[in-house]
This record gives C-alpha cells, structure tokens and sequence, in this order.
C-alpha cells in the first residue's frame, strides 16, 4: 500500500484489499475515537484498520520525531487488544510504553499526534494524567507485570471481574524486576495475562542468554512436529515411548518453549504470529475466558511494513523529523560533535592505551556512544542487557580483579543501580568511572528521562568524585581524570552538543577538587556546575559579575568558595539539577561549615517534574538560559 508521503507500506494484506480504497483519506481510521467504536467493526474490517493505523504511525512521527520502529511493530497486537478486552475497564499496561503510539490513537488522541512530545502536547509515553487508557505510566523498562499483577490484585479486593494485560518487549524481559514479578504472580490464581512481544530486538540488538533462548522458540513447530513423529514410531514400542518422555521432560528446558514460564506457573501459549489477526483475535478472546496467569508469546517484527525500518530498526527506533520516502540517512548531515561522540572517542583512546578499560552499558549502545568501541575492541566490550543493578555489581567485580570498568549510562537510569553504587562500589572504594549520559533536561522524552537528580544521588556518597564539565573538551580531561582516580568516580554531561570547544587530542589529568575561575568582576558571583557556564557567563558579562567554573560538585572547592563569598554581596549557584540536595546545596554547607554568612541564590530546577518539551525551551522556563539567570540576579539584588 502507498502512505500519504507516496512511501510504500508493506503490511500482510492482501494486494486485492490494498487496491480497494484509498488509505490517504484514513477513512476507517478517521472513525475510531475510542475503542468502543473499534470493537463496533465487523472483524473483516480490522484488517484495513491496520493499515492505515500503520500509514498513520509513520506519517505521524516522521514530522514530529519520536519512537518508529517498536509501533510499527505493535500495530495488529494494539487494534486485537482493544477489539477482545473492555478498555479502559479491563487494564493494559504497556512496559516501556515507546510501543504505545497506536495505543494513543485508538483512544481518543489521534488528531493531538501532530504535537507529540511537545511542550503542551501528549507525551511519548503512557502517562495516567493524560488518558484514562493509560493504566499505568511506564518510560523505564520491565515494570508492567509487577503493575499488572497489583491491578489484580486490586480488582480481587474490589470484588470487580475485569482483566488485567501486561505487554512486555524481549528486551525487557532480561531484567530481574520482570522475573521478580513472575515469581510472585505465578503462585497466584489473579486473572493476569501476559504478552512477550517477542521482536527479538529492545534498543541495542539483544543479548543474554534468555535472548538466545527466546529466539529458538521461533523454530518451536519444527520439534512439535518432531515429537509427534517420533511418538507414532515408538507408540509400537511402549517402554521406549515412556522412557523418551521421561527424557523429554529432563531434557525441554532446553526447547520447549513453554517449559520457562511454566515453571514460573503461568499457562503458556505460542508462540504466534504478531501480525497476524485471523491469529490474534481468537488467541485473546480463548484467554479472556481462562482463569489464572496466562502467557501468551508473540513474534513480531520491529518497523514492521516500512522496508527502511525493517532493515535497519536501531536506526529507526527513536527519530527526529524526516521524510519517509528518503529515510533518515538522506537527512543527516554535519554539525557539532555531541557529548556522547566525545564519550565514545575517548573511550577507544583510553582503551588503545591501557588494556584493562573495558566498557559496559545495559542495553544502550548507540546512546551512550559505544558503537566504535564495540567494533574495535568486542572482548572488552559488555552490554548486559536492561540490567542496570547487574551492570553495577559486574563492574564492581570486574575492579576487585585488576579490570578498569567504564559503565556507560544515562542519568536517569543509574537511579536504578542505586543501591550497588552504594554498597557494591562506593562502600568498597572500587576505581569504577560513570559516564553519565543525559544529565539535565533531555528535552522530548520527559520526566522518566530527565537527568534531574544525580548530582543530589551521587554528592552524599563517601568516596565518590563527582565532576560536571562545562565544555567538550573538559569533558574529556575530566573523563580521563576519573580513570586516573583509585576510587569511584561520575562525569556527568549534557544531551547533544556543547558550546564548540574542540578537545584536545591530549589527555591531562585536572587537579581534583579545584575550581577555575572564569571571570572577575564586582557585588555579584555566579558559581556554574557544568553546562550552565555558558549562560552563566553571558549573564556575567551582562551584569559585571565575577564567574567560577566549578568543575567539581565532590570534593567542592571549598577554599575558593570561601574566598568569593568573602569578597562579594550575592553568591549564585547555577546547575541542571534539582536544587535541592544538589550542587547550590554543597556550597551553602561548605559557607556554613566555614562560617561565611552570605546572600545565596541558588538555581537550579525546582521541586517538580519538569514535562517534555524541546531542550532549549524547557531550559528558558526552568530560568537556567542567561535571561532567566539575569532575571533572577536583579530580582535579588537590585542595580
């Protein structure tokens, strides 16, 4: 079928069905404004429905940016859950939720797509405030069966008859959380039904051994086929056909596919087909009417009827604006060197060197910039999957031997590796480097993304050295010098790129715990934690304010601190933080430890989640570009 943009669409129609009208006009699409109206279609029409969902989901987020690949990949699943099961009354919880673009526009927020992830419009992910559909607010992967299992839990005690589905990616199932919650639900008789959608792909490609697994349950009809053969040539031989089935049940942990999540006592069916709804259909109407927890595993396929996501879906997963007829490589281009690429570069440089760095990532490579690493040196290269507490405790084991460990990590997602940072790391001093992806506001993805809170997480651990660089080659040296330390250490860094200082090829080693100063001027003193230095000296400039690069949250320069404060009226702190807790707080603390009373303007982001938005408008709101740090400054101390 052709989309609107003139870009072919491979579904599974028939191309008799794809010549019957024009999916330009969107016409059964146009109809659905909740799923009452979907579950009002005559089943044969579901299959038209699909594709100009699919057509929709492209057109959609080839102009807005956001997640492709993973919706085009849930579109049949979505229209045959909400076709079997009462929504919103019956829950879905959709894990992750960058698979729930279709889920979005069946329920009432087709025409608000046109401003997804915008400021002011619908986020990218499922979120409680925005839709009574969506159960639960999901971004961090492999919470939905623990949800899912709590609604059923909840509806039990209600005494209330209603469905509770969690949909969770192959990818997500690598996480202890998803295993912790099979756990706990299969000793229970809860009506929880929950769908792997088995696309053998989460972000990065898949690794672990439950991938590999997973992906042989693909050929499972091949050994049902097998046994059945073999049980009609032994059925002439009855003592054999009973010792080959005490065999087999030794032996089918390592090929059934169903033998995993049984024995987590779930009743297991499939694997089936993800895009099929003559498939779908009838498979979740049976299980609707079965009692207990149910596993139902669908094969599905990332980027699914847009040839250029099926064919490369890590590229297609998380885009910006693009046309669909030339793909995103026609659209790329030049342009300043990211924080990440400077993380990545470094990286391959340090490791060229000493052959005891190795890098780790939990299922982020592209992201945290690991790509060229991974190529150049895969023996030293770990991606453990979405595991971030395992990520933790491995680099943990690899610096009690010797190794040194880089863990490649966004800010947000080490909150999930907080207690072994505490215990495993920082209480055994372990020489660990965290690069910190993402810290600050990251702009479209939202409150789950935002790098928010680390300097507060990290600054109130012994041992721990944490550093914010305010420019790309300082971004850089500070990364090197946490690989020269004999302890924990944290460079946290913005999304995207800096203000253009090209690193230096060379890599030295910057004093730890000192500061530099940036700008001497009069009355006011600006302190600047990482990126906000170049709004802070914008603002210097435009003020005659003095301004400090602190380069350092942990230890604090505390000397210099002192004698600034000393020497002006108004001490302002600037960070892309919270304030509190963060770096604004460690230099109230430092003054009063020392005795230094002196005006404090702390700012940083306050005490609210920050929603989505674009990057640079979401800073000007939080008061953190140099307008809304000059605004702040004459608000307190007047000219």
């Amino acid at each position: 079928m052709t989309g609107r943009d003139g870009v072919t669409l491979d579904g599974d129609s028939a191309p008799a069905r794809d010549a019957g009208y024009d999916p330009t006009m969107y016409e059964l699409l146009k109809t659905i404004d909740d799923p009452r109206a979907l579950r009002a279609l005559d089943r044969r029409q579901l299959h038209q429905l699909a594709d100009e969902l699919r057509a929709y989901v492209l057109e959609s987020v080839s102009r807005t940016g956001g997640h492709l690949s993973s919706n085009l990949g849930t579109v049949e699943l979505t229209i045959a859950l909400h076709y079997v099961f009462d929504t919103p009354e019956d829950r879905i919880v959709w894990d992750v939720g960058h698979q729930s673009y279709p889920h979005k526009i069946l329920t009432g927020r087709r025409e608000a797509m046109a401003r997804l992830r915008m400021y002011g419009g619908i986020s990218g992910f499922p979120r409680r405030a925005e839709s009574v559909y969506d159960t639960f607010g999901t971004a961090h992967s492999s919470t939905s069966i623990s949800a899912a299992l709590g609604m059923a839990h909840a509806a039990r005690l209600a005494g209330a008859r209603r469905h509770a589905i969690a949909v969770i990616g192959d990818g997500a199932m690598s996480a202890g959380m998803a295993f912790e919650a099979l756990n706990h639900a299969g000793v229970t008789d809860l009506d929880l039904l929950v769908i792997l959608n088995d696309n053998e792909m989460s972000i990065s490609p898949p690794v672990g051994a439950l991938n590999r697994y997973l992906a042989r349950l693909i050929s499972g009809q091949v050994f049902q086929s097998a046994r059945k053969a073999g049980e009609k040539v032994l059925k002439a031989v009855p003592s054999l056909l009973h010792f080959a089935k005490r065999v087999e049940e030794h032996a089918k942990g390592l090929v059934v596919p169903s033998t995993l999540f049984e024995e987590f006592g779930f009743n297991y069916f499939g694997p089936i087909d993800g895009h099929d709804l003559e498939s779908l259909v009838p498979t979740l109407a049976n299980l609707k009417q079965l009692e207990g927890p149910r596993f139902l595993h669908v094969i599905t396929r990332k980027g699914q009827g847009y040839k250029l996501a099926e064919a490369d879906p890590v590229l297609y997963h998380g885009v910006s604006k693009f046309a669909p007829e030339s793909g995103i490589a026609g659209a790329r281009g030049g342009g300043k060197l990211t924080y990440t690429q400077i993380f990545g570069d470094w990286l391959c440089d340090i490791a060229a060197r000493d052959p005891r760095v190795v890098g780790i990532t939990p299922a982020m490579r592209e992201g945290s910039g690991l790509v060229r690493f991974a190529e150049e040196y895969p023996a030293r290269y770990f991606d453990v999957g979405i595991a971030e507490q395992h990520a933790v405790s491995f680099a943990a084991g690899l610096a009690c031997d010797g190794v040194k460990p880089v863990v490649a990590i966004y800010s947000t997602f080490l909150q999930r590796g907080y207690d072994q940072l505490i215990h495993d790391v920082c209480i055994q001093n372990l020489p660990i480097l965290f690069a910190l992806d993402r810290a600050g506001l990251v702009g479209a993805d939202g409150a789950t993304h935002h790098g928010a809170f680390d300097l507060s997480y990290l600054r109130c651990l012994p041992n721990m050295v944490v550093m914010t660089p305010a420019d790309e080659d300082e971004c850089r040296q500070m990364l090197y010098t946490g690989y020269t330390l004999d302890g924990p250490a944290a460079v946290r860094y913005p999304r995207g790129s800096g203000p253009g200082k090209s690193p230096a090829p060379e890599m030295t080693a910057l004093p730890v715990g000192k500061a530099e100063l940036r700008r001497r001027g009069s009355r006011v003193a600006i302190l600047a934690f990482g990126a906000p230095l170049a709004a802070a000296l914008e603002a210097g400039d435009a003020l005659d304010a003095t301004v400090v690069n602190m380069r350092f949250v942990k230890p604090l320069d505390g000397a210099l601190v002192e004698e600034i404060a000393r020497g002006h009226t108004l001490v302002v702190t600037v960070e892309e933080n919270v304030v509190m807790g963060g770096a604004g707080s460690a230099v109230a603390e430092a003054l009063a430890s020392r005795g230094v009373s002196v005006p404090l303007l702390q700012l940083g982001l306050p005490d609210r989640f920050i929603d989505h938005g674009d990057q640079a408008q979401l800073l000007a709101l939080a008061g953190l570009d140099a307008p809304g740090i000059i605004a702040a400054i004459r608000a307190r101390c007047p000219e």
